[in-house]
Formats: structure tokens, sequence, C-alpha cells
């Protein structure tokens, strides 16, 4: 699992590393590495076998490609140093042992495979009278030997008619619904007579005096909105033409994945606009009409004299909840009115929340240097706990994949290596706190990510769903010369093991999952150097691909869709429409050789 790549400063020779920007603040989330256009991308295949550790000065490359180091990149806050470079060479698939076939969705080399974790309550410290539950854990040291693979899990997603982003950074739509059930079918998703696409319209990416953050974006089935700098903005689905705009006095810092049936949404934002290389305290609360296009209300919580700056924020059923190391607090989404906030004497708090259909709560007690986790499902009204599953010691941060089902990863004794932030995902039962599995997911085998550390409901290309958990395999060597590719794969979530389901991308392509569709998977296929990204549905129970759309593969627009790739963007797609963000704006002297667009929307004529 790789990093994703961050914005860059003006293009240095191609040998030369970028001058250091200034630092951002740590509390609105921090800018991910965008692919550095002069190093890659070819525009045509190379005409001799590229030399280790360097690409292709001076052409842009597809960062799911073959993939040349790139120059070193500032550090920015809340993403944690870049241990694992995605434009590094990459790995190489595991080879299989004599006698033993490669196989996708097994334990890598060297891994135990995975077996279901039989929980033992025991006594604990927690909200209200809480069972805990603690993992024992039966492993058994057989390693299976295996070709590489990546598996990427978002959250179960829809939440009512007017659709929702589905947690993990994926592509909500109006039909992101359905968790049970292994079989495939039942999504809404139409497959068109052509599925070539159009660019619908794009939005320009602002420019600023620092980097600023432009997170959170939503598709209803009236409009699409999108966090532009200290305001959002509501777009026709189709034309692109301005419906309404929301001004706020900062930047939007954090804005959660979930709509409501009504229609409405949350977002954290700063007070002010910051000064340069500085922060306001990302403190205010506010929930959004999308439908009306207006602010409900603006909330914010004080501890003494001072107010709680908050790093996460989500919508569960009627209820807006936000979270940080101060704490949790939670309101109605209609009224504003409080429904909890940090208590000064808890000795444990609410590092953030799951939102969707269900509520899940990361709750933190214990030392700084000795953390114990819980997760816990919490009614939306109250906050009483309706279950509690003990994280296994040595876990400091965890991250909610989905709510429903409720699937947790975590980078456990921090073996992931790579920066994901992921070694091991969680599948629990939200009534009872009892783990269901536990699936490792070795860095060099599987792709996604999730920043647990300062956003909990952060993970992208990860989607759980249909009972199973799809995880992209990280690219390997593909059949054509000179490719790179991947494939996707699931798992039981009820048995850990893997299915054997298998969807491959094709040469020179990258599958990314994105949300269900239904028993379906709907997944974007990341593009080689001649064409545009496609979006495709893979039957949940036969994981036959269907292709839905396909973005033109003109090089201007393809330059430009390669900034928006969604290990560091946000895609959305519903009723045949594919919309991609980014989740920054640049500072002004930051240069790109290719049209960057804060939106580019796609759809088909059919």
């Amino acid at each position: 699992m790789t990093q994703p790549p961050q914005p860059p400063p003006n293009q240095p020779p191609p040998n030369q590393p970028p001058a250091q920007p200034p630092q951002p603040p740590a509390q609105p989330p921090q800018p991910p590495q965008q692919p550095q256009p002069g190093y890659g991308y070819p525009q045509a295949p190379p005409p001799q076998p590229p030399q280790p550790g360097y690409g292709y000065p001076g052409a842009q490359q597809n960062p799911y490609a073959q993939q040349p180091p790139a120059p070193t990149a500032p550090q920015f806050p809340g993403y944690g140093a870049q241990p694992h470079n995605p434009y590094a060479q990459p790995t190489q698939p595991m080879q299989p042992a004599q006698g033993v076939q490669p196989g996708y969705g097994y334990p890598g080399q060297g891994q135990p495979p995975t077996v279901p974790m039989a929980p033992r309550p025991e006594a604990g410290g927690g909200r209200n009278n809480a069972v805990l539950f603690i993992v024992v854990a039966a492993v058994v040291a057989i390693a299976l030997i295996i070709g590489g693979g990546i598996w990427y899990a978002t959250s179960s997603g829809h939440d009512g008619k007017h659709g929702t982003a589905s947690s993990g950074g994926g592509t909500g739509g109006p039909d992101d619904k359905g968790s049970g059930g292994t079989g495939g079918g039942g999504g809404k998703e139409k497959v068109p007579a052509d599925p070539s696409a159009r660019l619908l319209f794009g939005v320009p990416l602002p420019k600023a005096d620092d980097t600023v953050s432009t997170a959170g974006s939503w598709l209803t089935d009236t409009v699409y909105a999108k966090s532009g700098i200290a305001k959002i903005t509501g777009y026709d689905p189709v034309k692109g033409t301005e419906l309404w705009t929301v001004k706020l006095p900062g930047p939007v810092c954090a804005a959660s994945k979930h709509v409501d049936e009504e229609g409405r949404t949350a977002i954290a934002f700063q007070p002010k606009m910051p000064e340069k290389g500085s922060s306001a305290g990302c403190s205010q609360v506010a929930a959004i009409d999308l439908t009306a296009g207006k602010k409900l209300w603006t909330k914010s919580v004080k501890s003494g004299d001072y107010p709680v700056t908050f790093a996460n924020v989500t919508v569960a059923q009627h209820t807006v909840a936000v979270g940080g190391t101060d704490g949790g607090a939670a309101f109605d989404i209609e009224s504003g009115k409080s429904l909890w906030q940090p208590k000064p004497d808890d000795t444990c708090h609410d590092e953030g929340y799951g939102g969707g259909t269900r509520l899940v709560a990361v709750r933190k007690c214990g030392a700084y240097d000795d953390p114990q986790l819980s997760i816990q499902t919490i009614d939306p009204v109250s906050g009483k706990v309706i279950s509690e599953y003990r994280m296994p010691d040595g876990v400091a941060y965890a991250s909610v994949v989905s709510t429903d089902p409720l699937v947790v990863a975590a980078d456990v004794g921090q073996s992931a290596g790579d920066g994901s932030g992921v070694s091991d995902y969680f599948s629990i039962d939200d009534r009872t706190g009892k783990l269901l599995a536990r699936i490792p997911a070795p860095g060099d085998t599987y792709g996604g990510r999730c920043d647990g550390t300062t956003r909990v409901e952060d993970c992208r290309q990860i989607v759980a769903g249909n009972g199973r958990l799809y995880l992209m395999t990280e690219a390997h060597d593909g059949k054509g010369e000179y490719t790179r590719t991947n494939e996707i794969v699931a798992f039981d979530l009820r048995t850990g093991k893997p299915t054997g389901q298998r969807a491959e991308a094709g040469d020179g392509y990258t599958l990314s999952p994105l949300r269900m569709d239904g028993g379906n998977l709907i997944a974007y296929n990341a593009p080689p150097y001649n064409k545009g990204g496609q979006v495709v549905s893979i039957d949940g129970g036969s994981f036959k691909m269907t292709r839905l759309l396909e973005n033109p593969s003109t090089k201007s627009v393809r330059d430009s869709e390669v900034n928006l790739l969604p290990e560091y963007a946000e895609l959305r797609f519903g009723k045949g429409r594919l919309y991609m963000s980014a989740v920054f704006a640049k500072e002004r002297d930051m240069s790109s050789y290719s049209k960057e667009y804060l939106v580019m929307a796609f759809g088909t004529d059919g």
C-alpha cells in the first residue's frame, strides 16, 4: 500500500528536487502528493526497457503505470512521513514456490493464513456499561506463496434517496446501498449502449496564496456539490451551471462523506482565513442542505475558554458527529441541538466517528505511550453504547472502513511499513461486538490506505459490502511489454477467507474499488498513457466486469485526468456520470504542464 502523491511545487530540472514550501498547519487535512508531470506518463511505449530507479523525464505518466522515482516532495503534517514513494521502483509480485500455483486473494509469502478470531469478554473502562471484547489470536504458521495483489475497501455508503459519498474516499451515488448477501445483481447503474464518455464540464482549480483544503464533494439526485476556497458550490449534475453557493469565513478542513434522506450533510471549517503557513483551528461545525443550497446552523464547542478543534466529521442517520484529540461531540442535523460533548474529567475520549446507516466511535483510553482502542457502535441520538470491541494491544490508531458492515482497519504494531496505515482489517459484528475475522493485508501485496492518525473515516480504495471486503492488488508486470496491471479480489467478511474471486484490470490499467451498487462493485480503472479512465461494474457473484463509462483518450483531457486519480482525489459516480475533484487548491507559484481542474465531470450520451 502506498501513500498518495503530493501537489508539486515549481517543476525543477529532472535530477533536482523541488524547494521546500512553508509547512502547512497540523489541524486542516494536508495535501497529498500529486504526480510529477515531468517524470513519466510516456507518450508512447519506450523503445527499450527502463533503467532501474529512473523514469522518462519530460513526459507525463500515470502513477499507476511503470513507476520511476519522483524528486523529493515536501512533507506535510497529517499524512506523516512517506516511507514508500509511489513513484519508486515498483515492488515485483511474489514468485510461486515450486509446485504451488499462484493465486489472488490468499496470504502472501511468510504470512499466516487468515482465520476467524474467537473473542472473549473482558471487563474494562469505556462508555456506560458496554462489554469489552479482546482478541484471542489463533495463528497457524503456514506460508502460502502467491502473486501480488492489493485490496481496497469502502463503506456500504448510501443513506437515502439523495445519495451519498461512501466512506474511504470512494465514489458515492444515489444507489450506493446494500451490504448484505453474497450474490451479485440488484444494482441501479445502467449499462449504456455506448460507454464512450465526454467531458460534461470542468471547474478550474483555484489558485491561492497558500495550499488550501477543498475537501468535500457530494452527489445527489439533483445536484453535484463541491468545496472550493472557503465556500461550497452546487452545480447542475449535467450542465455544470452553478445552482447555489454557500460562503464560509474560512476553509473546509473536514467533510462528511454521507448525506441523509433529506439531502443534508456536514462540514468542519476554520472560523477565518488563516495566515500563510498557519491554521485558524478547525473549530466550527455546520450542517449543509444540499437540496436548498443553504447552511442550516453553525456550532462550536469550548473547553474552558478555548474552542475545541476537530479532525473529522460524519453524518449518521440524523446526527452530526465530530471527533478529535479533545473528544467527540454530536448535534441534531436539523436543529443543531447538542446531543453530547466532551467531558473534561473523562479519562477516555472519542477520536472520531464513522457514519452512514450506523454510528461507530473509535474510543481511546490509557496513556499516550500505551493506548487502548475500542470500536463502539453507539445510538446516534443518545450516544448509548450498543456494542463494543476492544482492539488488540499495539494498535495506536484505527480507521472505520465501513459501519454497515462494520469493518475497521489498523496498522498493528506499526507493521505495515509502507505508510498506508493498514496492516490488518477487522470484521466485527456490530450487534454483539464479536470479532468475526481478522484479515491480514501486507503492504507489498494489497493497496488502499487509511489515515487513522487524524481522520478516522478517511480510507481510500477500500470497499466493504455484500458480505465481502474488496481490495485492490499492488501493480505488477502485465502481459504486454513494459506494461503494469493489477486486480481486485474479495474476502469473506464472516470467515476472513478469500473467496477466490478476481477481476483483472487489463494491461496498462489499474483497478480501484469505489463503492457498492446493490450486490455489485463499482470500480475506477486508471488508464495507460494512451487511453482514458474507465468506470466498471463488477458482478458480486460472477465477478464479470462490465464497462459503464470510458473517458476520452484525447491527450489534453487525459493529462488532466491523471491529476485526479482515486488515491488522492475524490471520485463520485452515479447515474452514469463520473465526478473527479481535487482536495487542495494550489499556491499561485505552483506550476503544472497540464490544465488543472477542481472538478472534471464525465458522462455518456446514452
